[in-house]
Formats: structure tokens, C-alpha cells, sequence
């Protein structure tokens, strides 16, 4: 890569030694550019793994109906970038179909048929109740009231439904729900909003806490429930859970994360 390319994040950059998206052409170094093909997830969820192997950990999971724009191929894997999050990986070529168009609702219930933020075409509506749906583009307006919807949900690395999810994934379902900006990862996550202090810290607010890690997840995310409560999905508990901030602080400290951040949405 060039030295303007060394801070991209591999994570969400569509680029290889020998192959590149196009938009990236003259960005970073790569043997070959080559422009995407646009497909979309027909399944309720389809993980994205971090290699062609099926053994490889999920790093993220398409909801129904979002796009993800495929690079490459290894036998039944694609390789590609997930549109609504921009996370980079391998998905089973049998979870997705041809195209990306717009969708005609979403889905607003974690309890619904398919997974909350789904996005339907007309065709695939009938698949939920009317109740849980609303018209493209409707927002609700509270993000801490999205992700109580999910507590007992089972707590699944990668995960981003209420068949499992991980803490960004919570964080992010309840910020896309809300219309808001929602990147997949603690540390991006971490720059949201506006920090504020502690003891400034009201329902709502994110509380992340940090750590060194070569891997995806670099952090923890939860959402301050009030003054002495957080809400996330903690593989601690291996579910969606309302946890005392103390002992949650005591673990994370325990277990090498730095002190939280507090951040104002």
C-alpha cells in the first residue's frame, strides 16, 4: 500500500496484495482493480466469515435484504464488503442473490419473523406481520429502547439478531433502528457522539471500554441504562443482560480493558 493507504482500516477495506475494488484504484497498491458485483442477503442472517474457510470466526453478519458488494470467489464463498457496515469478508455464495435494490420497508420488532432493520422488497413483506413493519426510511427514537427489545438474546461473537448477538452488534441494530450512523467495531464505535465525563453520564450514553488487540473487536460497548446500570450483550453472561456498571467496571478493569469512555449520542 501507499503510505496515504497505511492507515486504512483492513477491516472495512475491499483491497488484497492482488486484487482491489475499483473505487480504490490509485488509493492503494494491488495487482489487479476490479469493480464489484452488488448481491444482497435473502436469508435472515448470513455470516461473514474472516476466510474462505467455513471454520473461520464470523466477524460481522449480513441482516436480510442488505447489500454486499462481492470482489472475489473461493468454491461456495464470495469475498466482498458488506454496504450497510462496510465490513469486509467471506460469505456463503448460496445466502445471497443477484442485485441490491431499494428496499420497500423494514423491519422495526426484534420479535419479528425476520431480523430487526431487515430490509424487504415488496415480494418479501408477506414474510412479516404488518406490525413489524414500517415504510423505508422510518425511524424510531430512542436507541436504548431498540436494544432492551434484545435482552436474553444469546450472546454470539459476530452475531447482530436476536438468534445472537455481540455487544457493537447490539449498539449498532439499536443506531441503525434510530437512523443514525453505526459502525460495526468497539473502537469506531468509540468515536461516536461526544465524550463526556463519568459523572456526567446519562441513560443512554455509550460506555465503551478499550483494549490492544490484533483481532476485529479491539473494546466492549454497552449502553448506560441509568446512573448505575449498563445494558449489553456480554459473553461474561452469554446473553443480552441489565448488569450493575460496578461490577461490569471491576471486570473489564480485571480483564486488561482501559477505563471506559462515556460518549453523548
Amino acid at each position: 500500500m501507499t503510505s496515504a493507504a497505511a492507515s486504512f482500516d483492513p477491516r472495512t477495506t475491499l483491497a488484497r496484495p492482488d486484487l482491489a475494488e475499483q473505487a480504490l484504484e490509485g488509493v492503494v497498491r494491488a495487482q489487479a482493480f476490479r469493480a464489484v458485483k452488488p448481491m444482497r442477503c435473502v436469508v435472515a442472517v448470513a455470516d461473514i466469515h474472516a476466510a474462505a474457510d467455513a471454520a473461520a470466526a464470523p466477524v460481522d453478519q449480513l441482516i436480510h435484504g442488505e447489500a454486499f458488494d462481492v470482489l472475489d470467489a473461493d468454491g461456495d464463498r464470495v469475498w466482498g464488503k458488506a454496504r450497510r457496515d462496510g465490513v469486509v469478508g467471506w460469505v456463503r455464495t448460496t445466502d445471497l442473490a443477484e442485485g441490491a435494490p431499494l428496499a420497500i420497508n423494514v423491519v422495526t420488532s426484534a420479535a419479528a419473523a425476520l431480523p430487526l432493520n431487515a430490509l424487504l422488497r415488496e415480494t418479501d413483506s408477506a414474510a412479516v406481520a404488518s406490525a413489524h413493519l414500517a415504510l423505508a426510511g422510518a425511524f424510531a427514537d430512542d436507541p436504548l429502547s431498540v436494544a432492551e427489545q434484545f435482552l436474553g438474546a444469546p450472546h454470539t461473537p459476530g452475531g447482530r439478531s436476536m438468534r445472537g448477538i455481540d455487544c457493537c452488534g447490539l449498539v449498532q441494530q439499536a443506531l441503525y433502528a434510530c437512523g443514525r450512523a453505526a459502525p460495526r467495531y468497539a473502537d469506531q464505535q468509540a468515536e461516536l457522539g461526544r465524550a463526556v465525563p463519568a459523572a456526567e453520564a446519562r441513560r443512554g450514553d455509550l460506555v465503551v471500554w478499550l483494549k490492544a488487540d490484533e483481532g476485529p473487536w479491539r473494546g466492549h460497548s454497552a449502553f448506560l441504562l441509568d446512573g448505575g446500570r449498563v445494558l449489553h450483550a456480554t459473553g461474561h453472561h452469554g446473553a443480552v443482560v441489565v448488569e450493575a456498571l460496578s461490577d461490569a467496571l471491576a471486570r473489564y478493569a480485571e480483564g486488561g480493558f482501559d477505563a471506559p469512555v462515556f460518549r453523548r449520542l
